[in-house]
């Protein structure tokens, strides 16, 4: 059966709380400790590797180094590699020709089989990365030996606000120092050589369920980060932070709070204007927990913001208006965080359609003059192009199928909604959804080419309002009903519906405003891009496997087997002469995917592992073990009535599903409850109610779930492992 439908799928998602984790597979090199489930330590130490010793000394990276990117083709100094993100790689060593001599080189194994979803950064022959809970890791970049490891600690309870788990999507390097955000909130400094700590500060209110995943960018000596947690009713922002002290130096607020407080400046004075009724008690939303740009000849910083909360518009602004900055690209200056333009790309959003998807920056021939442009390919279906000067729209056309609008006025700059595209009245069957057209998985620009390489997807999603809606702390605040999801089944067969979830690779062409050509894709949610000088497009799939194409062509070229499935981009970098190419690899969603891949018995353990290939490399993965999932033969029956197993389907849909799936049917990193021992059973309450498994993220109910209610829920999920066996 397909499981697109509820809450727990449509985060992508739903990795945030595990009762339990597997144990992960021994490393190629001797790795640290997992970390404690205790309380966190004071002041985490950076934990050295012996056998592996650091450069004794490191020249510092700066903006000057990050915007001449292309002269140190052998280093991946920032996010995108370079200030303009474009993924792309002068690196031509490994190319069109030599690709079949691709081997792995080395491989390095977290000690976690959670997600991990970083782009690495490479500086003069060191590999910096993080792993799930926030872990950073120094690696020698051309053996794949740990230097060092450092744990913060997190905070596991701050992590039940996590959207799509405890994933972290890379560093930042500046000067002498590493800097991360944590899941909880922190951001943090580390010094380079050592992993030991420089300093750390809070970004956000203590209390407040803000989380962090994003990866930090610095420009001109300043550390900037947003967060997450909109569908937990939090007012979203962007904070820069001093590279050296940790002190903040300013904050951009995305939408306005109570206008009784007065307003931070005269942005938000003007985007209240946009909202109505009582928004800021719903938080309003608009977080930034992903994507940035910056133009140092412009001086101009570029971030994308994120949902409103909750989602449904009627909800937080019951007479409509655009929102402003929902789905915003906004245009600050770095040094002060001063608003200079925007862009909407939805006008009061109601479908959860983020602009917090990966932001390019190029310079193309458009209209017989080159144009300086931003291109962003957000949730909703349309790819648009900047002027990045400017904010003036050139251009928006749809890159996947969209129902929810016709076209995107060009004089206007707003998208012409279809009459069916709110769902107010009655439920909506639309595309995209809220996985969008494309999420968080960076695309890459090819200049040789001149084409966008777009992680793809088309599914649809059903839209229905939650008339009973009631905020709460302890789930997602949408105001959508959460049995939504991809059509409904009493209409169409299982099989039908999957045929319409389709996933690609898509090289987009800009100026042409078409695709030039397309790859299939077994399944959507596949990893991020990077294209490179030897005409070269490499992509990790969600089932596993890591493929290059032609940058010209898409003719798939070659392919490796990761094992787990990759979500990340790849970087490529060189060390004495030689080209790598490396991706992190290990599965950060336990969503099941459409022809039940994830709904099987028998599945392949997740993990968590850096890759690294090479021309004639000679390094070899281990077998992959299966694991065989069984439902317990000792398992307590179930006692429930027809009555109680609807209210604990009910219950564990809008309390549960979103981590351990629609369903309960989940996939091989958060547990598939069905498979749950007769002894989890009989620690139900403890685990549930007063979170006994906290330590790996599963926080307790209790605030919110009586003993019956959990009971219920417990029913439920027996009723489902005995219809499993």
């Amino acid at each position: 059966m397909l499981q697109l439908r509820s809450l727990a799928c449509l985060s992508a998602i739903v990795v945030l709380v595990a009762c339990s984790e597997q144990e992960p597979p021994a490393a190629t090199e001797p790795a640290a400790p997992p970390p404690a489930a205790a309380a966190p330590a004071a002041v985490p130490a950076a934990e050295p590797v012996a056998a592996a010793t650091a450069p004794a000394a490191f020249a510092a990276v700066t903006g000057e180094r990050i915007a001449a990117a292309d002269q140190e083709p052998g280093n991946w100094l920032s996010h995108g590699r370079s200030y303009g993100e474009q993924r792309f790689s002068p690196l031509d060593q490994i190319n069109a020709d030599t690709i079949k001599d691709l081997k792995l080189a080395w491989y390095f194994d977290f000690d976690t089989n959670r997600g991990v979803e970083a782009t690495p950064l490479v500086v003069d022959g060191v590999m910096y990365t993080t792993a799930s809970w926030s872990v950073v890791y120094a690696l020698d970049a051309k053996t794949g030996k740990q230097l060092w490891r450092y744990d913060p600690q997190a905070d596991r309870k701050q992590a039940f606000y996590a959207c799509c788990d405890v994933v972290n999507r890379g560093p930042a390097v500046w000067g002498d120092k590493v800097f991360v955000g944590v899941i909880d909130g922190r951001l943090i400094a580390l010094d380079r050589a050592t992993g030991k700590l420089v300093w750390e500060t809070l970004t956000i209110e203590k209390g407040k369920p803000y989380t962090i995943t994003g990866a930090p960018r610095v420009a001109k000596g300043k550390v900037i980060i947003g967060n997450g947690g909109a569908e937990f009713g939090v007012r979203g922002y962007v904070s820069a932070y001093d590279a050296d002290t940790g002190e903040m130096a300013w904050r951009f607020y995305t939408v306005p709070g109570n206008p009784a407080d007065g307003f931070e400046n005269a942005a938000m004075e003007n985007a209240a204007k946009t909202w109505t009724g009582e928004w800021w008690k719903g938080g309003g939303g608009g977080t930034v927990w992903d994507s940035m740009a910056f133009d140092p000849e412009l001086d101009l910083l570029y971030v994308g913001t994120g949902n409103g909360s909750p989602w449904n518009q009627r909800l937080r602004s019951p007479d409509g208006g655009d929102n402003l900055f929902l789905t915003s690209i906004v245009a600050l200056r770095p040094d002060t965080g001063e608003y200079v333009w925007h862009y909407q790309t939805v006008p009061g959003d109601t479908w959860d359609f983020t602009s917090t998807q990966h932001i390019l920056l190029a310079d193309l021939e458009w209209g017989g003059k080159v144009r300086k442009v931003l291109m962003q390919a957000p949730k909703n279906g349309f790819f648009y192009v900047i002027d990045r000067a400017t904010g003036e729209l050139l251009g928006a056309d749809p890159y996947v199928k969209v129902t929810w609008a016709s076209h995107v006025d060009l004089e206007t700059g707003r998208p012409v909604e279809a009459p069916n595209a709110r769902y107010d009245l009655s439920q909506q069957a639309l595309q995209p959804g809220p996985f969008g057209g494309h999420n968080w998985h960076p695309m890459a620009f090819n200049p040789a080419t001149n084409l966008i390489y777009v992680p793809t997807q088309d599914l649809p999603f059903l839209y229905k309002e939650d008339k009973a809606f009631e905020p709460s702390a302890a789930h997602y605040n949408l105001g959508i009903h959460f049995d939504a999801g991809a059509l409904p089944e009493d209409n169409v067969k299982a099989g039908e519906i999957a045929k319409t979830i389709t996933g690609a690779l898509t090289a987009w062409d800009p100026v042409a405003k078409k695709p030039r050509w397309r790859v299939e894709l077994q399944d959507v949610w596949n990893g991020g891009v990077l294209t490179t000088a030897g005409n070269l497009v490499f992509q990790g799939t969600n089932r596993g496997q890591l493929n290059a194409y032609r940058a010209d062509t898409g003719d798939r070229l070659w392919s490796a087997d990761g094992q787990t499935g990759i979500h990340a981009a790849p970087i490529s970098f060189a060390v004495d002469g030689q080209q790598f190419i490396a991706i992190s690899a290990g599965s950060g969603t336990a969503m099941a995917l459409p022809g039940g891949q994830l709904a099987s018995h028998s599945l392949p353990p997740n993990r968590s592992r850096m890759l690294a290939f090479a021309l004639n490399g000679s390094a070899s993965l281990p077998a992959a073990a299966v694991v065989e999932r069984k439902v317990a033969a000792d398992l307590p029956a179930v006692t429930g009535n027809t009555d109680a197993l609807a209210t604990g389907k009910t219950l564990y849909q809008g309390y549960c599903s979103r981590c351990h799936g629609d369903n309960v049917v989940s996939g091989n990193v958060i547990p598939d409850l069905r498979y749950s021992t007769a002894d989890v059973h009989a620690q139900w309450q403890a685990i549930v109610r007063d979170g006994a498994l906290l330590g790996n993220g599963m926080m307790g109910f209790k605030e919110w779930l009586d003993a019956e209610q959990v009971a219920q829920i417990q029913q439920y999920v027996l009723s489902r492992a005995h219809a499993a066996k």
